[in-house]
């Protein structure tokens, strides 16, 4: 493994303008925080860390808020959205970003509260009683998000455990003017609708349902110096097509909770920043993983490691020839190479994921087998070249040793490329803990 020294990076979400300001205590709220209770957000051995992260697309037609939720111009006019995220490590500080990244339109935000959801569970529409807290930007309760912006919300003293389930609820009184919106579609998670002004309501038992996220595309705590992020960049085996709607049983939820469960508890969360259908190499569902990285990994609050475990999206929808396979292999090296070149100039160590198996898939797998050359030369190339500072060896954790080209039957969503449950708690049992200690990140990084 190739061992660097971190640089001071100077792209950080934690540069970003924010007051710090703290809004009304959260009366304890919530369920104990991490041991010994969090710094204040004014204790300068301490930083911003995204503890939750959904990367930012635009919205397809099929994946638009359900009638009579979109118009023809317009969508979500006079509406409350009630939305539930599963966070890593824990605090007693958070703040929230939202993401107007593909918005064809300024996002005016009306108000937005953050709760506990009833029984901590995920994807309901009800909340903790007495848990509601508002959300502030500089002490307003609106804002006006420009297309192609985010806007970062006020530190609110709320406690939040780790591993537990947060609750946001935002209104927009008129809606954005725009049927060009951001959004997450693959949430696996129950999102909640309704006409009107109800994010004080404890409960929205007329709402319309939606698993889909919308606008909402970040939480972050405020962490001792020694917590830092995890980024995954990745497509559907990171988004986790195949996992349990509400069940946050993707492979980087199981491994957040196998480093929850080491004594002492996570001093690492795990951010997600995956999407169905992504490549590193051309823009499909979201930007190629080229185009975002900066936004989805070098700008989030705390990162200091990278998962990469992007790929088969490249090889799979490429010819079948041995030319253009050839030149695919090559071509997303290529982008790993690179990939670890920015990270390591930010201080961000690198961890690469070799591709997985798809044998018997009826888009990818080919009868010459030249996706399956391509795979292998790729997965060559990440465990030998020394480039990455870890290697995380996916295919040999789920493949079938006597077909090594296909899944394991038992790990195998039933299209021969997508993974079960089961499936991505072998992936996640497949990572070294060992690569997961104290934060790498200089003292002061990331104050603001």
């Amino acid at each position: 493994m190739n061992r660097r020294t971190p640089l001071l990076s100077l792209i950080t979400a934690g540069a970003l303008c924010a007051t710090l300001a703290v809004v009304s205590p959260a009366s304890g709220a919530g369920e104990p925080a991490d041991r010994g209770g969090a710094p204040g957000p004014r204790t300068r051995d301490a930083h911003w860390v995204s503890t939750w992260t959904s990367m930012p697309q635009l919205t397809e037609p099929s994946n638009m808020p359900p009638a009579p939720y979109t118009g023809d111009d317009s969508v979500l006019t006079d509406t409350t959205l009630r939305q539930t995220v599963h966070v890593t490590t824990g605090g007693d500080h958070i703040r929230l970003r939202f993401s107007n990244a593909f918005g064809g339109a300024v996002l005016p935000i009306t108000e937005v509260s953050v709760a506990l959801p009833l029984d901590g569970r995920a994807g309901t529409g009800a909340i903790r009683p007495g848990s509601s807290h508002r959300v502030t930007f500089r002490g307003s309760a609106s804002i006006d998000v420009p297309a192609g912006a985010q806007a970062v919300s006020d530190p609110l003293d709320f406690r939040l455990a780790p591993g537990s389930n947060l609750t946001a609820t935002v209104y927009l009184a008129t809606g954005q003017a725009s049927t060009a919106i951001t959004s997450h579609p693959g949430s696996r998670t129950t999102s909640y609708l309704l006409r009107g002004d109800h994010v004080r309501d404890e409960d929205l038992p007329a709402a319309t349902t939606t698993d889909h996220w919308y606008f909402l595309s970040g939480v972050e705590v405020w962490s001792r110096r020694s917590t830092s992020a995890t980024a995954v960049l990745g497509d559907s085996l990171s988004d986790g097509r195949g996992s349990t709607t509400n069940g946050n049983d993707r492979w980087p939820d199981a491994l957040q909770r196998r480093l929850a469960d080491r004594p002492g508890g996570a001093r690492t969360a795990v951010v997600n920043q995956a999407a169905g259908g992504n490549r590193l190499l051309a823009d499909g569902l979201g930007p190629n993983g080229l185009a975002r990285l900066d936004r989805d990994v070098l700008a989030q609050s705390g990162v200091d490691r990278l998962i990469v475990f992007e790929g088969v999206n490249d090889i799979g929808t490429a010819p079948a020839s041995p030319a253009a396979q050839k030149d695919t292999a090559e071509a997303v090296i290529t982008a790993y190479d690179q990939i670890v070149t920015r990270a390591h100039a930010a201080g961000i160590r690198v961890y690469g994921a070799t591709l997985t198996p798809f044998g018997g898939n009826t888009g990818y797998d080919d009868p010459e087998g030249h996706r399956e050359a391509a795979r292998q030369r790729v997965n060559d190339w990440i465990r030998t070249s020394g480039r990455f500072d870890a290697v995380l060896d996916f295919d040999r954790a789920v493949r079938d040793p006597r077909r090594p080209g296909a899944l394991r039957a038992a790990l195998d969503t039933g299209d021969h490329l997508h993974l079960n449950p089961a499936g991505y708690r072998a992936l996640a049992e497949a990572v070294p803990l060992r690569l997961f200690g104290p934060s790498t990140l200089p003292s002061g990084f990331g104050y603001n």
